[in-house]
């Protein structure tokens, strides 16, 4: 049982809480508005019933996990012994500064202090720092724990213990880190991300294709297969010979494309306003919050298929 300690009680924080709660350790959530860190507990509490429903607390009850959750509104109390620190503060590089600055000062030494930040690199705002070495970034994809991907990034003094540590530590929390050899502007999962969003702006400015058959595309086919495959796997598969096989079947239709896929499209322009408009057609603005649980949920009866499937297939 080793202590966490989250710093910043906002979406990132609590469900940081729940995945390393649920996993075992005892974790200690500040904030600096105390009643934040509190009402992410009564959050996570009303979250921990689906979770259960769904054999997502790791063989555990909802008691039993929040017997592994608390708050405080001392940072020193919430370090105090800490293995590892996760910072969930708002994405401003001048904010992270100070913050790292004091928990790298009251931050036991060997402590690993991490920001969940989706897209600051780590040499931003740790350069000065004394323990430098310890720090980096261990961003989620949210919500954590449901979606067990978590990119661990390096600034380019971090060592090679922190990288491993933190490796280790997500993995027994039943992450799936994705560890990068150095630090990149928007990482691995927001530069793919941005390379698709890219092209599905494209294709509705260009007028080849509505929001909705851009998202059937996505929902009712490639993501079919990239929910347990990831691209390289799946081009694999997709040729008799396996990648090198498909590469030369259709490398060259990939090449006829990427002329036409070097032009942004204006996302702040006229597209946006067509995308607003028939995102509000399937979803008024006002059915946001119902639709996000419902995202949670499918997430939730995803993940428990995965697991459940994981067992039984990928045994035999």
């Amino acid at each position: 049982m080793l202590k966490i300690a989250i710093i910043g009680s906002g979406f990132i924080g609590r469900a940081w809480a729940i995945s390393y709660a649920r996993s075992g350790h005892d974790v200690v959530i500040w904030d600096l508005d105390s009643e934040a860190a509190s009402k992410a507990i009564s959050y996570i509490e009303g979250v921990l019933g689906d979770l259960k429903q769904n054999d997502l607390l790791n063989g555990n009850t909802p008691a039993q996990v929040l017997s592994h959750l608390s708050v405080t509104d001392d940072m020193e109390v919430a370090l105090k012994g800490a293995i590892h620190v996760q910072e969930n503060t708002p994405e401003d590089v001048e904010i992270k500064k100070q913050v790292f600055a004091k928990l790298d000062a009251l931050a036991p030494k060997d402590a690993i202090i991490a920001s969940s930040t989706s897209g600051i690199l780590p040499s931003k705002f740790t350069e000065e720092l004394a323990g430098r070495d310890r720090c980096l970034v261990v961003h989620p994809i949210n919500p954590p724990y449901l979606v067990p991907a978590a990119e661990v990034v390096p600034a380019p003094w971090t060592s090679q213990e922190t990288m491993d540590r933190t490796k280790a530590l997500l993995i027994s929390a039943g992450h799936k880190p994705i560890v990068m050899k150095r630090e990149l502007d928007g990482f691995v999962m927001n530069r793919l991300q941005g390379a698709m969003l890219e092209e599905c702006f494209r294709l509705v400015a260009d007028g080849y294709a509505t929001i909705e058959d851009v998202d059937i595309g996505i929902r009712e086919g490639l993501a079919l297969r990239w929910s347990f495959m990831g691209p390289f796997e799946t081009i694999d598969l997709n040729a008799p010979a396996g990648v090198r096989d498909y590469v030369e079947r259709y490398g060259g239709l990939y090449q006829g494309l990427y002329d036409s896929m070097q032009r942004r499209a204006d996302w702040s322009g006229e597209v946006l306003d067509q995308i607003e408009l028939d995102r509000r057609k399937k979803l008024p603005e006002d059915k946001l919050t119902e639709r996000q649980v419902w995202r949670d949920r499918r997430l939730m009866a995803l993940a428990a298929h995965k697991q459940k499937a994981s067992k039984e297939i990928d045994t035999k």
